[in-house]
């Protein structure tokens, strides 16, 4: 049965209407947990969230720097992007470079996620192509690290290509858990998926916020990584995204990821602290509910953050003509 908490409440006429459980993870670089909420030592897939660990090897291979790669680049490396042309743009100018298409990213296309973005391809007659894909810009890193380390391109999403290994492998140092044994599975983009206590993946967000403990080539990697997101915030998501709002209201102090399936991952460099959360039913709403909560509770975000973020932290529920008649709140564990 499941145990963990009730996360996030939605409110409609002053009844709560439906519940989201789940659990959530702080801890500090040294592995000592801060608060921990719900079942932190569950199992978990990162899902998208970790694609700041895995954009690592692109510096630390020497491939961003041959390639000339920029601070927009490298956050458009870590992002689930909404396929705005933004962000499709750079994508293809980032093949062009290589020398390669759209037909060598192996993600699959889909529409864009943003909304506007998506009428906007609609209206002009066109279809998505795979750098409309959310994970293209990081699988374009994974083709300019294997490119560059004269690795095939063929097969690179594979299990066993060295591209997936070292994120892996990076993975499993910084969370400082095995994942040899660990469950696995093939992520909507394709490649592996690895299964991982929701605590490690705190852990490892934790020593991107303080890397002071990482080899000086990881370290200098990991600030370069998250300096690119502060410098580029819209290239890490987009136009009404949370990772997006955070990493422009909030530079040098939250670097935010999301993961699919109700996961979120955060680096609070100022705290010293990675947080790291899970919502059960897989709820994006609740998610992002529950992760500026948790933001406002450590002291990662004051007042007027919160009033600048209202879209997430004071979420209203609306009829389609747009009267409040309710709101999705943090419940009383994150509180």
């Amino acid at each position: 049965m499941n145990t963990d908490p009730v996360l996030v409440e939605v409110v409609r006429g002053g009844f709560v209407e439906s519940r989201h459980r789940g659990a959530v993870a702080v801890v500090n670089a040294r592995g000592q947990v801060v608060l921990s909420v719900g079942d932190a030592a569950r199992l978990v897939y990162p899902r998208s969230a970790t694609k700041p660990v895995q954009a690592l090897q692109l510096i630390e291979s020497g491939a961003a720097d041959a390639l000339g790669l920029s601070p927009a680049d490298l956050s458009l490396a870590q992002a689930s992007h909404g396929g705005e042309p933004v962000h499709v743009q750079r994508v293809q100018a980032w093949l062009d470079r290589l020398g390669l298409g759209t037909e060598n990213l192996i993600c699959g296309a889909h529409w864009p996620t943003t909304e506007a973005a998506a009428r906007a391809l609609v209206r002009d007659g066109g279809a998505p192509s795979r750098a409309h894909n959310n994970c293209s810009g990081k699988h374009c890193g994974f083709l300019t690290t294997a490119r560059h380390l004269g690795e095939p391109l063929a097969g690179y999403g594979d299990r066993d290509h060295p591209v997936q290994r070292r994120w892996r492998d990076a993975l499993a140092e910084l969370g400082d858990h095995p994942l040899d044994a660990a469950p696995e599975g093939i992520d909507g983009c394709g490649i592996p998926v690895i299964a991982m206590p929701l605590q490690a993946l705190a852990l490892a967000f934790a020593r991107i916020a303080d890397p002071s403990r990482e080899a000086a080539a990881r370290q200098a990697a990991m600030r370069r990584l998250t300096d690119a997101v502060w410098q580029a915030p819209h290239l890490i998501a987009g136009q009404g995204r949370l990772c997006s709002a955070l990493a422009g209201r909030a530079p040098g102090r939250v670097l935010a990821k999301v993961g699919a399936e109700g996961v979120y991952a955060a680096a609070l460099p100022a705290l010293g602290l990675g947080v790291a959360l899970k919502v059960e039913d897989g709820a994006v709403r609740a998610a992002e509910t529950a992760l500026v909560a948790v933001l406002a509770r450590l002291g990662a975000l004051d007042a007027a953050d919160l009033e600048a973020l209202a879209p997430w932290s004071r979420r209203g529920v609306t009829t389609w003509a747009g009267a409040e008649v309710g709101t999705i709140r943090p419940a009383d564990a994150l509180i």
